[in-house]
């Protein structure tokens, strides 16, 4: 089988599945194959944070036309995974000099596929791009084609606990990649100070405590298919569910458009993480951490993802960068913070080093996840409690 990721988190998601019981884990770009059982699959689908579809290859076979293509899907018996009534989505990614247009591509596909029941039959399944019974996708590299159904149904990023959300919503996954590259331990205090309607809150009250990725949703792909074993499915589900834990961690929300900050809050309702997730309403340099978060042993981990720029003047987007980079110094000595950006001249502003750089993607904007090492003191009088001269 084939887990599809965002570009970034191909090693969190090969660790993911190697934790879970895979075997034969390669890597590739923005994706990682693996071997699994039919509840492998399943277990994959409802507990993979950063796989986006998990899909399961029928046919691989070499095209040079768009016909071969057209006869290749009709050699396919497709009766064995769908019926003549139900509904199909066919989904097309391209990476050839032969083919250029993926639509194009996918409507061959889809033509192959109801020709061949109105051929049997007399009449054709009909397309259903939301919510089909099955989606058929096809991967073509050079002149190498895949066609694997995808299990998932709709994106493993959507987990079905957020019903509101502000503008620029970040990514479930790569929400939950930002917290597992963090390296936070699940048990120090947490802190999103720019949290908008919670998701990065979320994500990481449900890592900290066990809660399977896609606890929430009302529906995966494999479900509609012919061989769903629904005993094999609640036995897995079950199981995943013994294993969520009861921790008292601290994590913690801020945000200062006050409509947006009841939106998270509703967000963590639905979610049912309300009893370790907090949300307050303020600005960033205003926000007082320590009275509300405990210090512990445990290093604090702050990760935020500001505007980038793209609805601001350069001057204002440069200003509140500077802020926060006065705020961290500030108010945060003792932390570990980690920024995602896209707007790198912005970063000029913030006055601080990375000590890392890792590129990720929110969306279709290359962007930097940027991690900050907040010492007590300055960073010379750090180096001297570390190794103190003779």
């Amino acid at each position: 089988m084939t887990a599809k990721t965002q570009y970034g988190l191909e090693d969190l998601l090969a660790d993911e599945l190697k934790k879970l019981g895979a075997g034969s884990i390669e890597k590739h770009n923005r994706a990682v194959s693996f071997v699994g059982d039919k509840g492998f699959m399943y277990k994959a689908n409802l507990c993979l944070r950063t796989a986006l579809r998990i899909l399961r290859p029928i046919k691989t076979f070499n095209i040079v036309n768009e016909e071969g293509l057209y006869r290749e899907i009709g050699k396919i018996n497709w009766e064995d995974y769908m019926g003549v009534d139900d509904t199909l989505a066919i989904d097309c990614a391209l990476n050839s000099d032969f083919f250029t247009h993926s639509q194009f591509m996918a409507q061959k596909a889809k033509d192959a596929i109801v020709d061949q029941f109105r051929n049997r039959h007399g009449k054709r399944p009909s397309v259903d791009l939301e919510s089909p019974t099955l989606r058929v996708n096809l991967h073509i590299f050079k002149n190498a084609c895949t066609v694997s159904l995808d299990s998932s149904g709709e994106s493993l990023h959507k987990r079905g606990y957020r019903n509101q959300t502000g503008m620029a919503p970040i990514n479930e996954v790569l929400a939950a990649g930002l917290i597992l590259l963090s390296g936070w331990d699940r048990r120090g205090p947490l802190i999103d100070p720019m949290c908008g309607s919670g998701t990065l809150l979320i994500e990481a009250a449900m890592i900290a405590n066990n809660i399977p990725s896609g606890y929430f949703r009302k529906r995966f792909g494999f479900e509609a298919w012919k061989d769903f074993d629904k005993t094999l499915w609640d036995t897995i589900f079950n199981a995943a569910i013994d294993k969520i834990s009861e921790e008292n961690q601290q994590i913690t929300g801020v945000e200062l458009v006050p409509e947006t900050a009841e939106m998270a809050r509703q967000n963590i309702l639905s979610s049912k993480v309300e009893d370790i997730v907090k949300v307050y309403c303020s600005s960033f340099q205003d926000f007082e951490p320590w009275e509300h978060i405990t210090k512990t042993t445990a290093k604090p981990i702050l990760i935020m993802n500001p505007p980038y720029g793209e609805r601001l003047e350069e001057a204002d987007i440069n200003a509140l960068y500077k802020t926060i980079g006065d705020t961290l110094k500030k108010k945060y000595a003792g932390c570990e913070a980690w920024i995602i950006t896209s707007n790198m001249e912005a970063m000029k502003n913030i006055g601080l080093h990375p000590t890392r750089k890792i590129s990720l993607y929110n969306g279709p904007l290359e962007c930097k996840f940027l991690k900050f090492s907040m010492y007590e003191g300055t960073k010379k009088v750090h180096k001297l409690k570390q190794d103190p001269s003779p």
